[in-house]
């Protein structure tokens, strides 16, 4: 009989235990799985430390043991993984799949300083974390709030602050979305590193056969990383575009393998080859979009956000534009090895780890409608007697407000998670950080380790795990926990499961 331990009974852990269910090999022959799911706040069932009774699916040949406990330490002996909860149980399996939601982190010093702040003026301080939606209600309405980050948390709070207040979108004139303000929503003022949203995610699949290509580091593994995107996006470019090229990839694939990252024979094989600026890809500037860039006022930031977001959708949703998709699973394909590199996580948030095409067309309307207003990138948030005042050398001029919103991913990471199993996997190398979250292999989900090898017999899914965005095609959460459950499987029996009826 084999045993897997799912930790976490929100939708990542019930999803993956569906799966389960599905891919189960038939009863008979001991072929028999045990699945353990751990959460205090299993629902359904009454919270207690003691296991919940076992559930047994007689056409798949599983058993499910509910333990309303906390898992607090995860240990391995001879392959065999360990789960020691709170309550002093240990649990041992065959595997473990981590579905808890996304770590929370503990308050650093300067969230406490603003927090003290924001009390000693009767202000209002959200910092980030998985707590931040319960005091979003405490959002004023009406008035002028700092948000500092664009990436996926914001576009999180965006929901409960619109059309969780009364709002709700329509279709204009033209056909695009446009939102009628419920009246109760807070206006929204962004600064970001970057000073723009992530990309959204594409609509669209690969047509060429695109396959990953890796380059020596030769002392230099970003620039290494640079070219192999580079080079996904052009094979896809030339192969299922070749009419917008001027030579073929059989010509051009080795002279770009063999010509210097970002160097001028590189540059010229490009510009002579790729006619359109447009299908060229320029990694610098879409990691900096505004490097350089300077408005005489916010009104001029704002038309050109605009028009920024409205290409983001409109090369999002056509697939002409498919090398893009391909630069992204180059950029999932390179993750296990340049996790927690700084330049490659923030690379990988902005080109990868997107909203939909829905939420980012959302976002645009919300953006025309005067909600949300871009305040440039760097910005330079600091207190004064009434509040907050917000610059940014994209734009001149101070924005005030006396609420402040933290929606940056929190940069201590792993290693000082709440999580008492997730910081103990950090601390003995057995776990990657990835902007914050775990370092996962797509799509399997295996954990990667600190030295960069896949653990065999540790999975993660769902918030907590970096990757899980869907960017490769298979976006939902069913998709990913598929995966993930066969894998899982694969490995308790040594074989391959059988498909699903």
């Amino acid at each position: 009989m084999g045993a897997i331990v799912v930790i976490g009974a929100g939708p990542a852990g019930r999803c993956v235990v569906d799966r389960i269910r599905a891919h189960a090999p038939q009863p008979g022959g001991g072929r028999v799985v045990e699945v353990h799911v751990v959460d205090p706040h299993a629902l359904g069932t009454e919270r207690s430390s003691d296991a919940g009774p076992a559930v047994r699916d007689p056409s798949c040949g599983v058993r499910v043991r509910v333990h309303h406990d906390r898992a607090v330490r995860l240990t391995e002996s001879a392959g065999r993984q360990f789960v020691r909860l709170l309550g002093g149980e240990t649990l041992e399996a065959d595997a473990v799949v981590l579905a808890r939601g996304r770590p929370g982190i503990p308050t650093g010093p300067a969230e406490r300083e603003e927090a003290v702040f924001a009390d000693r003026h009767d202000l209002l301080y959200l910092p980030g974390g998985p707590d931040q939606e319960h005091g979003l209600e405490s959002v004023p309405a009406g008035e002028p709030v700092l948000v500092r980050g664009a990436g996926r948390a914001f576009a999180g709070l965006l929901a409960p602050l619109t059309t969780g207040r009364g709002g709700r979108f329509s279709q204009g004139r033209r056909g695009e979305l446009v939102y009628l303000p419920g009246g109760f929503e807070p206006l929204l003022y962004v600064g970001s590193r970057r000073g723009v949203p992530h990309h959204a995610r594409p609509g669209y699949r690969l047509t060429g056969g695109t396959r990953p290509r890796r380059f020596a580091y030769e002392g230099d593994a970003r620039q290494a990383t640079a070219k192999e995107l580079a080079y996904a996006y052009y094979q896809e470019l030339f192969t299922a575009h070749p009419s917008r090229t001027k030579t073929t990839w059989a010509k051009f694939g080795p002279a770009f393998a063999r010509a210097e990252q970002g160097g001028k024979e590189m540059r010229a094989l490009v510009t002579k080859s790729v006619p359109r600026f447009a299908d060229r890809l320029h990694l610098d500037r879409l990691e900096r979009p505004l490097r350089g860039v300077r408005f005489g006022d916010l009104a001029g930031l704002q038309r050109w956000m605009h028009g920024y977001l409205a290409a983001d959708l409109e090369r999002r949703a056509d697939p002409g534009f498919s090398p893009d998709l391909a630069l992204i699973r180059a950029l999932l394909d390179a993750r296990p090895r340049m996790a927690g590199d700084p330049w490659f996580e923030g690379l990988f948030g902005l080109l990868a780890d997107g909203p939909s095409l829905v939420c980012q067309a959302e976002l645009h309307a919300l953006a025309r409608a005067g909600v949300v207003t871009f305040i440039g990138a760097e910005p330079r948030i600091e207190q004064d007697d009434g509040g907050w005042r917000a610059n940014s050398l994209t734009v001149p001029g101070v924005t005030r407000a006396r609420a402040l919103v933290e929606t940056r991913r929190p940069r201590s990471g792993s290693a000082h998670c709440a999580d008492p199993l997730i910081a103990d996997l950090y601390a003995r190398g057995e776990c990657r950080e990835a902007a914050g979250l775990l370092a996962v292999r797509v799509p399997d989900g295996r954990l990667i380790t600190g030295h960069g090898s896949v653990h065999g017999r540790r999975f993660a899914l769902g918030s907590l795990a970096a990757g899980d965005t869907g960017s490769d095609g298979s976006a939902t959460l069913p998709g990913r926990a598929d995966a993930v459950a066969r894998a899982v499987l694969s490995q308790v029996f040594g074989a391959l499961v059988h498909a699903a009826a």
